[in-house]
């Protein structure tokens, strides 16, 4: 009698289930929001890193992706509005041996913490930023911020935006960060790789993650909803690694350069 190979269906955990507090599953996060899938990249990077997590801690501030530091189990801390990085930064100075990672948006660490980002990356404080860069702030209303793209509309520019936008990765660079890349949320497998080398790099390193709100940003702008804006970036992003950061202002839906940009 033949016998027939069967695979073992028993369940098994996920392995992201061991960097997750599995009882606030599911997460608050709009369908189509790219925080979920920066979550996911995040806790597979420290898979790959083989690190403990009490040699790990995470800050966030306030805002759609200051929420990450509720779901991460690690030592969080969820900060008041753009201090996230003055927090990690006191952290780090208390136990230099741990990791500390910054988890924040736009609004939150370019505007209203724009100033502790700058002096943080002129000390060259040894913590990563990964910031999720979604053009708006999107948990107060959809209100114009300095990320948002020339000639966009948002819910306080009705006539679309007509200030120039914020380069993170030149803002970073120009201040002094040791480790400066962008991706958006469409390029998961590339952005575990950049959080790896991030995290591993001595001093301040940046990550940008382009990730537009599906429910205010792109709904105002009439751009369809979170797949379509996937597969927007599918057809636009360029990566060029080490490209001048002078050149990666941010076009209205134009050509989007990404890559590792600064590796010093």
């Amino acid at each position: 009698m033949n016998t027939v190979n069967t695979v073992n269906t028993e369940n098994k955990e996920h392995q992201v289930v061991n960097w997750l507090r599995m009882d606030r599953i599911p997460h608050i996060w709009c369908p189509g929001c790219g925080i979920g899938i920066t979550v996911e990249a995040f806790v597979l990077a420290l898979e790959k890193l083989k690190i403990k997590s009490d040699e790990i801690c995470v800050v966030s501030g306030i805002g759609c992706t200051g929420r990450v530091a509720g779901y991460i189990k690690v030592d969080s801390f969820h900060t008041t509005h753009g201090r996230a990085i003055p927090f990690a930064t006191g952290i780090k100075l208390a136990n230099p041996k741990i990791k500390v990672v910054v988890i924040s948006g736009d609004g939150d660490l370019i505007s209203i913490g724009g100033n502790h980002f700058m002096h943080a990356a002129r000390r060259n404080i040894d913590i990563t930023v990964i910031c999720v860069n979604n053009f708006i702030y999107a948990m107060t209303g959809g209100q114009v911020a300095p990320t948002t793209p020339f000639t966009a509309y948002t819910t306080t520019s009705p006539y679309g935006n007509f200030e120039t936008a914020s380069n993170i990765p030149q803002l970073a660079e120009s201040a002094g960060a040791k480790y400066v890349a962008r991706w958006t949320s469409l390029h998961a497998r590339r952005l575990i790789n950049s959080i790896v080398e991030a995290i591993q790099k001595p001093g301040f390193s940046v990550i940008e993650v382009v990730s537009p709100c599906p429910m205010y940003y792109s709904r105002i702008n009439r751009l369809g909803e979170g797949i379509n804006m996937m597969k927007f970036y599918h057809k636009n992003s360029v990566i060029k690694h080490f490209e001048p950061t002078e050149n990666l202002n941010i076009d209205y839906q134009g050509k989007l350069i990404v890559g590792k940009f600064v590796d010093r």
